[in-house]
């Protein structure tokens, strides 16, 4: 297993996630641009996942060239993304956005495909390759707190246009064999999702990720808010992460002791926990770090427990399908849905109503975890 190659496309593509999604709203703030507008232009970004990763998934299925989609939605991501230093009008950042993230949106389903088939019948290892995409975002949610502070903002587009041709020069590098896979698996797709264990995962990914809508949003902002400076926003942002990647490396351990049903449940009751705390005690340091903390759970042992079930689930020649349903289903329609509705009650019913509805949510995630997915 190409351990390294697999690792380093991890590193960079979620160090672009450390530099987009907790900073992007604030430079789009700096722009002087409304939380509706932030909200929807933020939504954009998550709802081509409802779509790209599908287009994807369907053509490396049935092409076996996984590594040849990941490098061309590379390619296209960063020079639709240069888009940016056209213009920065309201809808030309939406198209530009959409654009890019369409491109950019199919990589990882696919990338996520080409690991598995790489780890074989060594799935647990899964975790210690994922870890390094942690550790990329946090060093650049750590980076880019203690560098763009104010007026530095503006620098923004300039760095995340480096990591996104960093993702395509990392993606060069991973064997083209490895993506390629000989299916015997016929039994159709639609037979899969009717399923009711199937239907429910889907159905938690999706209020989960909606539950994160304001999180990702408008957290910066929101912390900013209450006094905190960009570089303690940053730490915040990196100690939810560094927790996350202890969590990777233990769940190789987790898994077998407690099973996946029993930690997926966990997961979401502790993120309903997370968005209560955040809602009501915002200015009270000690518990702000306890939260971010909680993002072990709440993406950590949720995503890999996630991602787990999606492989048991889509075997043979749905591979590619079923992680890009799980993508797009999640971070695409639940994040989308999160984004818009935190958008919208940002202003109009505020801060504390719009993290109780994510608190909500997750609570519903974990009802149908505890009813539709088997022990």
């Amino acid at each position: 297993m190409p351990y390294w190659r697999l690792s380093g496309f991890y590193f960079f593509y979620f160090a672009s996630l450390g530099a987009l999604i907790p900073y992007w709203g604030l430079y789009l703030k700096s722009l002087g641009f409304s939380a509706a507008a932030i909200g929807t232009m933020m939504a954009t970004i998550m709802a081509t996942k409802i779509i790209s990763p599908n287009i994807w998934g369907w053509v490396a299925d049935h092409t076996g060239k996984r590594m040849a989609i990941v490098r061309l939605g590379g390619l296209l991501s960063f020079l639709a993304f240069a888009g940016i230093f056209i213009s920065q009008e309201y809808w030309w950042l939406i198209i530009v956005m959409m654009l890019f993230s369409f491109f950019w949106n199919a990589t990882l389903p696919q990338f996520e495909a080409t690991t598995f088939s790489h780890l074989g019948e060594h799935t647990h290892r899964y975790s210690s390759v994922r870890l390094w995409g942690s550790i990329g975002f946090i060093a650049a949610v750590w980076i880019i707190g203690q560098q763009l502070e104010g007026t530095k903002i503006s620098y923004l587009p300039f760095v995340l246009m480096g990591l996104f041709v960093s993702i395509w020069i990392s993606s060069l590098v991973v064997p083209n064999e490895a993506a390629v896979q000989v299916h015997h698996d016929h039994e159709p797709l639609k037979n899969v999702l009717k399923r009711p264990e199937v239907m429910g995962l889907l159905a938690i990914c999706f209020f989960m990720q909606m539950g994160h809508g304001p999180y990702y949003t408008f957290y910066s902002i929101y912390m900013q808010d209450y006094g905190y400076s960009l570089s303690f926003i940053g730490f915040l942002w990196a100690l939810g992460v560094i927790a996350e990647v202890i969590v990777f490396m233990m769940m190789h351990k987790l898994v077998p002791r407690f099973g996946l049903k029993k930690l997926l449940i966990s997961s979401l009751l502790l993120a309903a926990c997370r968005w209560l705390l955040i809602a009501f005690f915002p200015v009270n340091m000690p518990l702000m770090i306890f939260a971010q903390l909680l993002h072990a759970a709440s993406f950590g042992v949720y995503h890999a427990v996630a991602i787990q079930l999606v492989h048991n689930y889509f075997v043979g020649k749905h591979q590619g399908k079923g992680q890009a349903l799980y993508s797009s289903v999640s971070f695409g329609a639940g994040g989308a849905i999160g984004s818009l509705y935190a958008g919208y009650t940002w202003e109009s019913l505020g801060t504390t109503y719009t993290f109780m509805i994510a608190t909500v949510v997750s609570l519903v995630a974990a009802y149908i975890a505890y009813k539709k997915i088997p022990a």
